[in-house]
């Protein structure tokens, strides 16, 4: 094995193997995978900041473990807090993929629940149903959208049961999957006051911000250059003041990138009605969206 020798400053010799420097460059090209496999999400530099994090702490506790340290056991269970389509789900699912790449998780598969997954409709249902649900978690990530609807039922409901039980089995299993609870941020602070151990196993507790008016745009040109479309500068000009007014009149209902890309559709939509009435197609018909291929609802 090749070995490269270093005079250390008190007069020590330090021996570097050739595959500890290969270590360190394989950690280097991973820190950058997450990069690669993040570079086309517009903004969420939080959630970028926070999957580093969770892979720094790996490779120092196995560092740690060469030298008989403590290990730092943190739990990787998630509060993901933001509007509709601000990429809750998106980054969700390409969590699983980076972390399974990255050896963070055994088998990275996704699951994604909802209330009815979990609560049952008789005494004892929904222990049973909530355990099930996490085993077939186990390895993966378990994405649990609009988690506050879990306490929204009456005296005679079990959605407390479905928390208790979740609370207790992300203890057990706190290091083989991975928990997301998802959902509009004053509904998920209300909900993680339902049980006094909640709040305190989610580490990782991100906030999915509303994206700026440049940040929706870049969207737009990025979802039709996906699709091998390009928009006229009136068509920008067009859509930058219908999400004005959207901004304006429906500031907390607005669904960020999912109304962006429902726009989108519309439009290549209206694209090809307008098309039909030629008999011959040229490149740049076929991929051009005008103006008047945007309409919006009222």
């Amino acid at each position: 094995m090749k070995s490269n020798i270093i005079q250390s400053q008190q007069g020590k010799i330090n021996i570097v193997l050739q595959h500890d420097v290969q270590k360190q460059e394989n950690k280097n090209e991973n820190l950058k995978m997450i990069d690669h496999l993040l570079k086309d999400f517009i903004g969420l530099e939080e959630v970028k900041a926070m999957i580093k994090e969770i892979y720094a702490i790996k490779m120092m506790n196995e560092k740690r473990k060469m030298y008989h340290l403590s290990i730092n056991d943190h739990s990787m269970h998630m509060i993901f807090r933001g509007n509709p389509g601000t990429g809750k789900t998106t980054i969700a699912r390409k969590l699983a993929e980076i972390c399974v790449e990255l050896q963070l998780l055994e088998k990275g598969h996704f699951i994604e629940a909802q209330r009815a997954d979990v609560v049952g409709e008789y005494i004892g249902q929904t222990a049973i149903k909530t355990k099930q649900l996490v085993e077939r978690a186990r390895g993966g990530i378990l994405f649990i959208d609009e988690a506050y609807a879990l306490a929204r039922g009456g005296e005679k409901d079990f959605g407390k049961e479905a928390i208790d039980t979740i609370v207790k089995l992300m203890e057990d299993y706190r290091d083989e999957f991975i928990l997301i609870l998802a959902g509009y941020s004053n509904e998920m602070d209300s909900f993680l006051q339902t049980n006094p151990g909640l709040r305190s196993r989610f580490p990782f507790q991100i906030n999915f911000p509303n994206y700026t008016m440049d940040q929706l745009l870049d969207i737009l040109k990025m979802m039709a250059k996906e699709r091998d479309y390009r928009l006229t500068n009136r068509a920008l000009l067009k859509v930058e003041q219908q999400i004005e007014i959207c901004l304006r009149n429906e500031p907390f209902t607005f669904s960020n990138a999912r109304y962006i890309r429902n726009i989108l559709e519309r439009a290549i939509r209206q694209q090809a009605m307008r098309m039909m009435q030629y008999v011959h197609y040229s490149e740049d018909q076929l991929t051009i969206l005008r103006a008047d291929d945007f309409t919006f609802h009222k």
